[in-house]
């Protein structure tokens, strides 16, 4: 393989792959917005001589090339968060602008500078003949992934192909392209979404002691909940907190993997009332709690343990602990409901698909993370880089919860951007970075070696629910 041609190859696209960001991240596509960018990301494919182009019933966008049996999948989710305060932003999130070094707007680093990188990637396989024998290339770029991560790769698994052992029989493993900081990732924390209700009974404001105020229960589990997240694992804590998964004694089968990925955390997110009115007692309260999970952790252990909390204990039936349902329309219309888990999973490090994604960056770019490095912070992509190992892991969550998660595709990331870029202002992924995951994503389906495929790559995959969700 011609190393020194791809490199080249990648570097000449780069003024293709800074415009086709730029496109993209002018189309506001939060989530089941999405329609306006995957006919803007169809275009590029199809300009660039895909074999064939589609969008599925969703509205994931999906390109293809070469005529194999077997698949190599690179995957980059197009939704957006929104852009908040935007008295935060510089320059216009969405119009933004380009220097030497970065590009600016929502969508660079999470995530679409990923779909830049890939869609160029498979160019590149097509000019250099880079596909092996019996192998297609699939670059999807998929939706709803901020809403609900995975749910986009359940609707590809199950309606696109003919369900998992369909899927699994055919996908070899899928690059996620998600922001990684110039490392090659191999796993990441799972999360599920858990909703706390509090009953409570109405008066009027004057006299409160009539009734039984819903807010003032859901304080003292709140204060709860935040212990769960701060406190020790020690005998003199009230309520053990989470960063006990990383102790053998609670967690003896896991607790090596859980210090790979990463205690567990919990944060509320949201909180709701009702009331009367503003004079009188509140007769409900609710929370959302965003829940990540390391090795070791269940979906319904996550639930018992804050049913176990004192004061949750304290108010008995009055206490409802539920996990949420997802079942928000696509921009086509198309409704995939689905549960709101998204499994923990770990690769071995030794898994060919793993390795495939390590050779390619020893070959082309060596065996430390590479970057953008400037004098202005803002502007540095090394001070996040140098110092890590190249093969680590996510802080936060990908599409990857379905793929290997709930279906045990193989999976690993490597993309462009940072994940401190991820939902803040100001956004912005650099120039460098599309160029050097363009390349090594044509590099990778060459240098995979199937005959050192496992039956099983994974360290860690989370077991899932007993609910009826496929």
């Amino acid at each position: 393989m011609d190393f020194e041609a791809i490199k080249a190859a990648a570097q000449g696209y780069q003024a293709d792959m800074t415009r086709f960001l730029r496109e993209m991240i002018s189309h506001p596509s939060e989530s089941c917005e999405e329609k306006e960018v995957v006919h803007c990301i169809k275009a590029e494919m199809e300009k660039l001589g895909y074999d064939k182009v589609e969008i599925d019933g969703l509205g994931n966008v999906i390109g293809w090339m070469g005529d194999g049996d077997k698949i190599i999948a690179f995957d980059s989710h197009i939704d957006t968060v929104g852009i908040g305060n935007i008295n935060n932003w510089e320059a216009d999130p969405y119009q933004g602008y380009e220097d030497d070094a970065v590009i600016f707007g929502r969508g660079g680093s999470d995530q679409e500078g990923g779909m830049a990188s890939a869609v160029y990637g498979a160019k590149i396989m097509k000019d250099l003949g880079l596909i092996p024998a019996g192998y297609k290339i699939m670059v999807v770029g998929s939706v709803q992934e901020e809403d609900c991560d995975g749910m986009c790769w359940q609707y590809i698994v199950n309606k696109d192909f003919q369900g998992q052992e369909d899927a699994r029989s055919k996908i070899e493993f899928v690059v996620s392209t998600e922001p990684t900081d110039g490392g090659i990732y191999r796993g990441h924390r799972g999360r599920m979404e858990i909703r706390v209700d509090v009953k409570g009974v109405s008066c009027h404001g004057s006299a409160p002691e009539r009734g039984d105020n819903a807010i003032y229960k859901m304080a003292d589990i709140l204060q709860d909940v935040r212990a769960l997240n701060e406190s020790g694992d020690g005998p003199s804590n009230r309520v053990k907190g989470l960063v006990k998964m990383l102790n053998p004694e609670f967690n003896p089968e896991h607790y090596e993997d859980a210090q790979f990925l990463g205690r567990g955390t919990c944060t509320v997110s949201q909180i709701f009332y009702t009331s009367p009115s503003r004079c009188a007692v509140a007769d409900s309260c609710a929370i959302s709690i965003d829940r990540r999970m390391t090795a070791g952790e269940t979906w319904d252990s996550c639930l018992e343990e804050i049913r176990q909390l004192p004061a949750v204990q304290k108010y008995g039936d009055d206490v409802k602990v539920s996990m949420y349902m997802y079942d928000r329309p696509a921009w086509t219309g198309e409704v995939y409901e689905t549960e709101c888990f998204f499994p923990t999973w770990i690769n071995k490090e030794s898994a060919a698909h793993v390795q495939a994604l390590v050779d390619a960056h020893h070959a082309l770019w060596g065996d430390k993370r590479i970057g953008h490095a400037d004098a202005d912070q803002k502007r540095d992509a090394m001070h996040l880089r140098e110092g890590r190992p190249l093969t680590d892991k996510w802080t936060f969550s990908t599409n990857c919860v379905s793929i290997q998660g709930r279906y045990g595709i193989p999976c690993v990331g490597f993309g462009p951007g940072a994940e401190s870029q991820a939902h803040a202002p100001n956004e912005i992924t650099w120039k460098q970075d599309l160029v050097t995951c363009a390349a090594l994503y044509a590099a990778v389906p060459g240098l995979y070696k199937p005959e050192n495929k496992t039956a099983d790559v994974t360290e860690f995959r989370q077991s899932l629910t007993d609910n009826d969700i496929r």
